[in-house]
């Protein structure tokens, strides 16, 4: 198997590609999470996939990407995977994808339809234009083709927080409260985020419906960031979580903060 190299602006056509060994497949997105919502979504995630998906070799586009897929092993194993990403340090820690293009999801096109699966996971609150990147996704699905998004959520507390707090506050906690001594450097999380309206799940489903999408499978979630703090930072987890709970309390319905992420598979009728 090679992996190809393309780098690629807004308007000019591949400008470099080289070929590299592709390195084995694990799957580390799944085996990095703890034990929780989180954790047991993706699995439904995995699941839906692999019961959705034709049979046989796959077409999958991943609009961003980075060292690490969220696709079940039994999928990616069948596909010809195509990453898109504007970050070249995430084109070059990325080692699952047979063709690696640097372009910009918003403004890239590929033929219509040309993917079994597009799939767009922790991208879009980085979007400024949202709207642009769907489009491009909805014209590249094929029919009955799968659009799988995975985000955080805008109206839990920790989307609340880093929508209104600075970019280094958020290099901070990854570094310090997540204990991830890389954190902010070029090519690693966090990255700066936007937050466009379409991020915002009820208009994202409005998005889907006007634009011939069905939603097959929507679930809000606790963040992972919940069980990690509580391991790492007890204290600190203790004061989050009565602070969730106090909000919840004086919320409607059902409503729990601590939802701070979701997973959306949209099938293209």
């Amino acid at each position: 198997m090679t992996k190809t190299f393309a780098l690629d602006t807004m308007d000019a056509p591949l400008a470099h590609v080289m070929a590299t060994p592709a390195a084995p497949l694990h799957p580390e997105s799944l085996l990095a999470l703890p034990p929780g919502e989180a954790k047991q979504s993706l699995l439904t995630v995995h699941s839906i996939l692999e019961a959705k998906l034709p049979a046989g070799p796959l077409s999958i586009y991943e609009a961003g990407g980075g060292s690490t897929s969220f696709l079940p092993l039994g999928v990616i194993g069948r596909a010809h995977v195509t990453v898109v990403d504007i970050d070249e340090d995430q084109i070059r820690n990325n080692d699952y994808a047979q063709q690696a293009i640097l372009g910009d999801i918003q403004t890239y096109r590929f033929a219509p339809d040309s993917f079994d699966l597009v799939i767009c996971y922790n991208v879009i609150e980085h979007v400024p234009d949202v709207e642009a990147a769907l489009l491009g996704f909805c014209e590249a699905l094929k029919p009955n083709g799968l659009l799988l998004i995975g985000a955080p959520n805008p109206q839990s507390l920790s989307g609340i927080v880093t929508k209104y707090s600075p970019h280094w506050f958020h290099v901070w906690f990854y570094r310090y409260i997540r204990g991830e001594k890389h954190a902010g450097l070029p090519g690693e999380a966090p990255f700066p985020t936007h937050f466009h309206p379409l991020v915002t799940l009820p208009n994202l489903e409005a998005f889907a419906k006007a634009h011939g999408l069905q939603v097959i499978y929507r679930k809000k979630y606790e963040s992972p960031r919940y069980p990690e703090m509580r391991r790492r930072k007890p204290w600190f987890a203790s004061l989050i979580d009565t602070a969730a709970k106090a909000m919840n309390a004086l919320l409607p319905g059902k409503t729990d903060v601590r939802h701070g992420d979701y997973h959306v598979i949209l099938r293209k009728l």
